[in-house]
């Protein structure tokens, strides 16, 4: 029988694309009526367009640019919804041999704790600058991501002005492992497997992880085209669904091995299903001997992995502001808000009786343990998501949230 649904589809080769991936591989999409087919991209510029110009239905997308899309700060932006997030966490922050061996000369340790690096990694940089030599190059995967904000996060809380000590470039997920080895970058913020990719080659080291610096943080979403969405609500829908079934898939420990052996294949990201078992364990191999376990590392389901919360479109929003990437206003404001859409996923959810949140926001950062929150259908718990810095980011406080000039951790 014909599937009652045809959406095509885009994905980068990250491993959080793996409930998009797992829908359609493992028949989530198909029980739903979907017929979902995937294009492998090598580049966020590429999803963008192609979503722009009508290829792509929806895609795996980075948290921030359907929000930039909206708020007109790329070519070929065209109006783009999240009605489902892909889960929260996955990133590292990966840097060369050379310069751990220098951090950890001035007191960093094989521990992610984003302070400690940080504060290494800034008596490095003045040491380089002082001798009058070019600043250090880190990579990120686009202007309008998690990996930017987040890496400009972390260093401006450890003192360092990310716009004016280092210099940030752009280089897409599959290449930075090369390019750390090539010398030409001397760290990165990536999702994974490109991580653990370096580590295991022996050309990198990871410093810290997002899961440290701001825990239970967001990351990849579904984008969706919003002219699409308004034509095909039941399509829309009936996808939302299953990808909730997908991720609860995702999440079980009792599929790790089938699902890395899914995403190894060449078709999605094209390496050891081995390489894959970090993000799905949390157990990292850091470089050299050092491992650690991290809570939380990637959560594809749970914690409400899933829903498109405004307080994240409106944590992003401010970033976009902080680095001048757009002017604060009401009107720019409100485009971001309505980016996320709650609504969409309550609708499709709705009658299967899962733990949907009471509130389309929530103040990002309050949570120092797992917290059962209010909701309707099954319970729900929230958290720890803690910032490194202490800082919270309440959404209903904008613009005092934007006031702030010193963004360093006090000393002491």
């Amino acid at each position: 029988m014909a599937a009652e649904h045809q959406i095509n589809a885009g994905f980068i080769p990250l491993f959080d694309s793996a409930v998009l991936v797992a829908a359609r591989e493992i028949g989530f999409a198909a029980r739903e009526g979907v017929d979902l087919t995937l294009s492998r991209e090598t580049s966020w510029a590429n999803i963008r367009d192609r979503i722009a110009i009508g290829h792509f239905d929806l895609a795996h997308m980075l948290g921030p640019m359907p929000i930039a899309c909206n708020l007109g700060l790329t070519p070929l932006a065209s109006d783009t919804i999240v009605p489902f997030s892909l889960g929260l966490g996955g990133n590292c922050v990966t840097v060369s041999n050379t310069l751990w061996t220098g951090m950890a000369a001035h007191g960093a340790l094989p521990d992610l704790d984003p302070a400690r690096a940080g504060k290494a990694l800034g008596v490095l940089i003045r040491e380089r600058a002082n001798a009058g030599r070019e600043p250090m190059r880190f990579a990120v995967v686009h202007p309008h991501s998690g990996h930017n904000y987040e890496l400009r996060y972390w260093l401006a809380a450890c003192g360092i002005d990310p716009s004016r000590e280092i210099e940030i470039v752009i280089v897409p997920p599959p290449f930075m492992a090369d390019a750390l080895a090539a010398g030409r970058i001397d760290g990165y913020c990536v999702g994974e497997p490109w991580n653990s990719a370096s580590v295991v080659a022996g050309t990198g080291h990871i410093a810290t992880v997002k899961a440290a610096i701001w825990k239970t943080s967001p990351e990849k979403v579904v984008g969706v085209r919003k002219a699409w969405a308004e034509k095909h609500p039941e399509a829309l829908s009936a996808l939302l669904r299953a990808l909730h079934h997908s991720a609860r898939w995702c999440q079980d420990p009792a599929n790790r091995g089938e699902l890395a052996a899914l995403m190894a294949q060449p078709s999605f990201l094209g390496v050891s299903p081995a390489l894959l078992m970090p993000i799905l364990t949390g157990h990292l191999a850091l470089g050299g001997v050092a491992e650690l376990s991290v809570e939380d590392f990637f959560l594809p389901f749970g914690k409400a992995a899933n829903f498109p919360w405004k307080s994240h479109a409106l944590w992003f929003y401010t970033q976009m502001v902080r680095w001048g990437q757009v002017k604060h206003s009401a009107a720019h404001m409100a485009l971001a808000r309505d980016t996320y859409r709650p609504d969409l996923y309550r609708a499709a959810l709705k009658p299967l009786g899962v733990a949907l949140p009471g509130a389309n926001a929530k103040v990002e950062g309050a949570l120092t343990a797992a917290t059962p929150v209010g909701s309707a259908g099954a319970s729900l718990v929230l958290g720890p998501d803690g910032f490194f810095d202490g800082r919270i980011f309440d959404p209903d406080r904008i613009d005092d949230y934007l006031a702030i000039r010193d963004w360093a951790m006090p000393t002491g």
